[in-house]
């Protein structure tokens, strides 16, 4: 396009430049959707990001086997940091003298959190069951560790003090590991569990060195 101007001198065309048009870039709504998306995203881990820092703190967890109806030691247990721990609602390492002390009420595996369902007070006692201690030697004890849970039959073995016939089958009774101690004299201190009405039985017989223990079953 020319334009054409006059002046003293004659006329001169001159080129103008035609005016620019400028495309506004139209914005995809998928693409401004999922922008959004993302920012909301970011909030989101953000605030899980700081709710988790918040709720962490210290809990015991199990760092070795213990057995069922085992005394808990604190050996036995190890301080760890968990986020989110209130959920699971795990024992605080604060209460860790409280725990010391008291028996598993169910086997605890390492590496787990310790809750407080999983320990007891109580005696590891079924109903019309009542808990004996026998002294044993080293020698006596069918296995170089019996654990709570496990097995035994107690048989009576024959009464040397006198020369009526001896019964050879012996008189037996079930019962059950509670747990077993080892003084400092090397030996053994095994607690059962013992139906009531085989407890007299078998108390005489200790007292009289008359008590054989046998496994039967592991836990």
């Amino acid at each position: 396009m020319s334009l054409a101007t006059h002046n003293g001198t004659g006329s001169v065309d001159a080129p103008v430049n035609p005016p620019k048009v400028v495309r506004q870039r139209r914005v995809r709504p998928g693409l401004l959707g999922l922008a959004v998306l993302l920012i909301a995203l970011g909030g989101l881990g953000a605030a899980f990001a700081v709710t988790s820092v918040r709720a962490t703190g210290s809990y015991l967890a199990v760092a070795r086997q213990v057995e069922v109806g085992r005394e808990i030691s604190a050996s036995d247990l190890v301080t760890v940091q968990v986020a989110g721990g209130q959920g699971l609602r795990p024992v605080p390492a604060s209460r860790l003298d409280e725990v010391v002390g008291k028996r598993a009420a169910v086997a605890l595996v390492p590496g787990t959190l310790l809750t407080l369902g999983q320990i007891t007070d109580n005696p590891l006692l079924g109903p019309g069951q009542q808990q004996i201690a026998l002294g044993l030697k080293t020698a006596q004890v069918p296995a170089r560790q019996l654990h709570p849970g496990d097995k035994v039959l107690l048989v009576s073995t024959p009464d040397r003090s006198t020369t009526a016939a001896v019964d050879t089958a012996g008189t037996r009774f079930s019962a059950i590991v509670i747990d077993m101690v080892s003084p400092a004299n090397d030996d053994k201190v095994l607690y059962l569990a013992l139906i009531t009405r085989d407890v007299p039985a078998v108390v005489a017989l200790a007292a009289q060195g008359r008590i054989a223990v046998v496994l039967t079953e592991a836990a």
